[in-house]
């Protein structure tokens, strides 16, 4: 019997030895093992092996314990699920919280913001200050039929249709995925009630967002959208051209910012001062607020509106009124100054 329980305490101690490395092990992976508080970016490479990893992780003060750090990877299987990326981590995160964070793949995202009434260049060069590719790469992509086509639009190039709003993307990803990300954004605003709206009024999709992008880039007062879809819906509707500037603009390449009356009487497929009805395309993308104007214009008879140089317009039915306002507004000021 001695020999027995002697037996045992051999047989158990390795045991009790085991279970307590496993509890420290376990331990160790609850708190932070770095020697900085600091944020650093680490960006794992497709294909690099876990002890690399590691090392870079030491190389950067997360961990200072790489061997209960690998001991605990492997516990628990994260050495084989780690995703390639950049990553943000911190040393306030415990080993458990960075594994977690590699293997989930929440990698480091990039802020992209595309304000209303951007056109295809700037947007093109947004997303490339953001540090995704070249402008240029960019918009032959945007303007490239097939990819048009493979969108689904009935449409020359994507102009209008990559919706402005802020977006966060991972380093690395490819510009047809951008692209995806804000056609999708696009086709989400765009709800069903809306698009049975375009049909109640005679518009198909591509003319509605051609009509928001000229009132996106009309309008300096988000209150006066409705208005000033009101007076190109009452132009449309009587025949009469549109005339607004934005869109003699858009046709002109290489716009030096001064607007002739040689532009607006220079035949252009953009130029509504020649042209009746709506451009080919959008001349930029609408927000929201924009789509929704073109598709509830306000209930008026307004077929003329003239900017009063505080980001708001006089409105008028005709084409008297009109010029008197012009006088009022734009004359007069100008020779003030």
């Amino acid at each position: 019997m001695k020999y027995i329980k002697i037996l045992a305490i051999l047989v158990l101690l390795p045991a009790a030895g085991m279970g307590l490395a496993v509890w420290d092990v376990h331990r160790y992976a609850r708190q932070p093992d770095a020697v900085t508080t600091d944020r650093h970016t680490v960006t794992i490479r497709p294909g690099e092996g876990f002890g690399a990893i590691t090392a870079r992780l030491q190389d950067k003060g997360l961990i200072k314990t790489p061997f209960k750090f690998r001991l605990y990877a492997r516990f628990g299987g994260y050495h084989t699920q780690l995703k390639a990326g950049e990553y943000e981590l911190s040393g306030q995160m415990s080993p458990r919280q960075i594994l977690e964070t590699l293997k989930g793949g929440k990698v480091r995202l990039y802020r992209v913001t595309i304000p209303e009434g951007y056109h295809l260049r700037q947007i093109a060069e947004a997303i490339a200050a953001a540090g995704f590719g070249s402008a240029e790469a960019f918009h032959r992509l945007a303007t490239d039929p097939e990819e048009v086509r493979n969108a689904g639009l009935e449409a020359q190039t994507l102009e209008g249709y990559l919706f402005p709003d802020t977006y966060h993307f991972p380093r690395g990803l490819e510009q047809r995925a951008i692209i995806d990300a804000m056609l999708k954004r696009f086709h989400a605003a765009v709800s069903d009630q809306w698009r049975a709206r375009a049909r109640e009024i005679g518009l198909s999709l591509h003319e509605v967002v051609t009509l928001a992008s000229i009132i996106e880039k009309e309008t300096g007062d988000p209150a006066e959208r409705p208005l000033i879809s009101s007076v190109f819906h009452n132009r449309l509707r009587k025949g009469m051209r549109l005339e607004t500037d934005p869109t003699v603009i858009y046709g002109i390449k290489d716009f030096n910012g001064n607007l002739t009356r040689k532009d607006l009487r220079t035949p252009t497929p953009y130029n509504t001062y020649v042209i009746r009805g709506l451009p080919p395309g959008p001349i930029a993308s609408p927000g929201a607020a924009a789509l929704e104007a073109a598709l509830y214009p306000a209930e008026s008879d307004y077929l003329f509106f003239v900017s009063r140089r505080d980001r708001t317009h006089q409105f008028s039915t005709n084409w008297k009124d009109h010029n008197q306002a012009v006088r009022e507004y734009q004359l007069r000021r100008r020779k003030k100054k």
